[in-house]
């Protein structure tokens, strides 16, 4: 137990939960300003019109929520942006109940990540939350 409570109190183990609770946000921010057109066609494949609007508001969401919680400033904030986000795409780009197999088994499994993501970035909000009062 000395071992897991110095890893627990250490000052670096805090932020790499934080860099690696949002990573997936963070890289998919990354590479939507790297490829802006590649973002855009993922917009279009979901419907998503004007897709380049959609494309920087999402690059936005998922670079600033993951910054706000990386840099641990406000990261209830970011955690709440990202976990919105993530809510809005189930019914947008993961809409299970409307596919066919073996589509709709993929799909549903993808959404239950994003549940349990979001059920992450809650407990990343609470705690930051019970360590400020």
């Amino acid at each position: 137990m000395p071992l897991i409570r110095a890893l627990l109190g250490s000052r670096w183990f805090p932020l790499l939960a934080r860099i690696t609770l949002t990573f997936v946000f963070w890289s998919a921010g990354l590479a939507g300003l790297f490829d802006f057109e590649g973002k855009m066609a993922e917009m279009r494949s979901v419907g998503l019109v004007p897709a380049g609007a959609y494309a920087i508001a999402v690059t936005f969401v998922q670079l600033a929520g993951a910054g706000l919680i990386i840099a641990n400033r406000l990261p209830w904030l970011g955690a709440g942006a990202l976990g919105i986000f993530l809510a809005l795409t189930i019914p947008i780009a993961h809409p299970f109940w409307n596919m066919s197999e073996p589509q709709r088994t993929f799909e549903f499994y993808i959404v239950m990540e994003h549940i349990s993501l979001i059920g992450g970035l809650m407990v990343a909000a609470v705690i930051h939350n019970n360590h400020e009062k």
